[in-house]
């Protein structure tokens, strides 16, 4: 299969791009590839802040992605607000950025953008996602996390997802790289053939901590379907890695077991993983550590007179 005509992204006379130059499509996959083939997992990274960005780049993660669910889950909301009308999305990811690029030193950061904007520009956008300082392109908010007759019904109406498939083709004729969110065997084909570099298997929003999901598909289902995802892919570009997310796989644990189980998954992308529930965990356990040191005996009383 033949990839899509691509830009390189450093015209000797093209003074819009702001990504440093060390951060290219070809010298990120050229990285990622020789983790891969050392036996390491790729690893990606929602960042909702500047701090979070921050602290997973010390962490070591590879790839960091903003999108305006991001933005809210770190406001203390549930991660599929981004998918209602709370606000442009394509705007709140510029307003992100303008925070998020520059807190970190040489993680590339990626844009999650809503591919079914009808008032959107997709040539003027992805020329800005440059300017931006953004190395790459991810679909979110994504219709492919909708399903039933609403979905039906976007799909008939000309919101569907193949407007995000045309967004990470667009994406990668321009040279940037491409990290799309599938959701089925044909989603996985049809972004490989639109030349995705990284197919992320989205298992649905992911479980666990104060506003995540209670609802999923248990881990050996999300084996099963990662797999068929990974092959329908690879079908079509043997070339194309292939990394999971979301439902539950929310920790190390369950990450560690899906790549053994799986055939071929090279890391996994965490956003409330990487971020929300790390956040909400030690922020609570440093509280509760306060509280049970500076107990009564070591604090002054009140004072005064009855």
């Amino acid at each position: 299969m033949v990839r899509p005509r691509q830009h390189d992204g450093r015209s000797g006379n093209d003074k819009r791009g702001k990504v440093p130059v060390s951060i290219t499509r070809e010298s990120v996959l050229k990285s990622l590839r020789a983790k891969i083939d050392s036996g390491q997992a790729v690893l990606g990274g929602g960042a909702g802040s500047g701090l979070s960005a921050k602290a997973q780049e010390l962490g070591g993660v590879d790839l960091l992605v903003i999108y305006n669910s991001g933005r809210y889950r770190m406001a203390g909301r549930g991660s599929l607000a981004g998918l209602l009308a709370f606000g442009n999305a394509n705007d709140v990811v510029r307003e992100m950025a303008a925070e998020i690029v520059g807190a970190v030193k040489t993680t590339p950061v990626l844009a999650g953008l809503n591919g079914t904007d009808p008032f959107m520009n997709r040539q003027r956008l992805l020329r800005e996602v440059r300017d931006l300082g953004l190395a790459g392109v991810q679909n979110f908010p994504t219709v492919g996390l909708i399903d039933g007759t609403f979905r039906q019904n976007l799909e008939e109406t000309g919101m569907g997802y193949g407007l995000e498939v045309d967004l990470i083709r667009a994406a990668a004729v321009e040279g940037l790289l491409t990290t799309p969110y599938v959701f089925s065997t044909e989603d996985a084909a049809a972004m490989a053939e639109a030349g995705a570099d990284i197919v992320v298997c989205h298992l649905g929003l992911t479980t666990g901590g104060t506003i995540g999901a209670e609802t999923s598909r248990t881990l050996d289902e999300c084996v099963t379907a990662i797999d068929a995802w990974a092959a329908a892919a690879r079908e079509v570009r043997d070339d194309v890695i292939v990394l999971c997310h979301g439902g539950p796989i929310a920790d190390p644990e369950a990450a560690g077991y899906v790549l053994e189980q799986t055939d071929g998954v090279h890391g996994f992308y965490g956003a409330s993983s990487m971020e929300r529930l790390p956040v909400e965990m030690a922020i609570s356990e440093q509280v509760r550590a306060f509280a049970r040191r500076l107990h009564r005996d070591h604090i002054g009383g009140m004072g005064g007179t009855s």
